[in-house]
């Protein structure tokens, strides 16, 4: 095995494939490939599984035998890849990449459920909509759902140029052996390898139109909520319409009324005098009254002037904004 293949890097890789041509005194002594694949798989409560397809092949020259490493499996993945690979023409085993065909049959089993449950969650949020109901979107949910479709998109880009790289050194190596053409087992696994790639593309093509319809969801659950926050805007709005109309009318009572209480709050001080013999009567120290009332409203509208001038934020402070809908923030 090459050692860069047990590097950190390659460990960390979200896929890969790659091979070479071994040699022993400038005869060739073996063939081998390396492939690493991904996928994940998204369950109804939105958890997930991560599932790895890593393998090692070695194929001997002289005796024509493949030797196959699978690393880490999960039982179930290491009874389907050997039940598939026990499907194989013996008259196949002389192509190095004869393994391929039944490990990509593996894969796209693996990668089609992922496909679908994404979807399936995404049907289920296209049937939330109610129109009758107060809008709750899960924002968190949404967004989880969208995370894991990026994923599962990924890991579909990454197979389809894997298979694709295949394909090309499929094609260098049958060239390499001194055939333009393919015939027989050659042709039958390159044409297996083949459509496994069209396969996986198109299951791309699926995971894309499930990533469009998540986004289109999300973004309606933003704009709903936009639009019933506007509505309580506008009701929040015609209310303080209907408050300042009412304090519009006790503004104008209390203008209306103002006159006859500061003339009836002239003549009942003591300055007046009427009844009696004496008929009406006013105290020649009236003007007292005018000597305190006029400096006293004067140095009031001073201070009150001099006051927002000095101290502007004390009665001009920023209004908290109360957020609507907090649970869907």
């Amino acid at each position: 095995m090459p050692e860069r293949w047990w590097s950190d890097s390659f460990k960390k890789s979200n896929g890969y494939f790659g091979c070479e041509t071994t040699r022993q005194a400038e005869i060739v002594t073996g063939f081998n490939t390396w492939a690493y694949f991904e996928t994940k798989y998204t369950r109804s409560n939105v958890l997930y599984e991560w599932t790895k397809l890593n393998i090692f092949t070695r194929w001997v020259s002289s005796t024509k035998q493949t030797f196959l490493l699978l690393f880490d499996p999960k039982l179930s993945l290491r009874e389907s890849i050997l039940q598939s690979l026990s499907k194989t023409a013996i008259s196949q085993l002389t192509v190095p990449f004869w393994p391929y065909p039944y490990v990509l049959e593996v894969l796209a089993c693996l990668e089609e459920p992922a496909v679908w449950a994404i979807r399936d969650h995404v049907r289920d949020i296209e049937k939330e909509f109610h129109p009758s109901k107060a809008p709750r979107p899960e924002y968190r949910r949404l967004h989880d759902i969208a995370r894991h479709a990026i994923h599962v998109s990924e890991n579909l880009d990454v197979s389809v140029q894997n298979i694709e790289t295949i394909l090309k050194h499929y094609d260098l190596y049958i060239v390499s052996q001194g055939s333009d053409s393919y015939f027989g087992a050659d042709e039958d696994i390159r044409n297996q390898i083949d459509f496994f790639r069209g396969y996986t593309a198109n299951l791309r093509f699926r995971s894309i139109s499930n990533e469009k319809r998540l986004q289109n969801e999300i973004q309606l659950a933003f704009n709903i909520v936009a639009q019933a926050n506007a509505g309580i805007s506008v009701e929040i709005g015609r209310a303080a319409q209907i408050d300042n109309s009412t304090m519009k009318t006790i503004a104008f009572v209390t203008l209306a009324f103002l006159p006859p209480t500061f003339i009836s709050s002239i003549f009942s001080m003591s300055f007046f005098q009427c009844g009696g013999d004496n008929g009406w009567g006013m105290s020649d120290k009236f003007w007292l009254y005018w000597v305190f009332a006029i400096p006293t409203t004067v140095g009031t509208i001073l201070v009150w002037q001099y006051w927002h001038k000095i101290f502007p934020g004390v009665h001009h402070r920023k209004p908290v904004v109360v957020p609507m809908l907090k649970e869907h923030a």
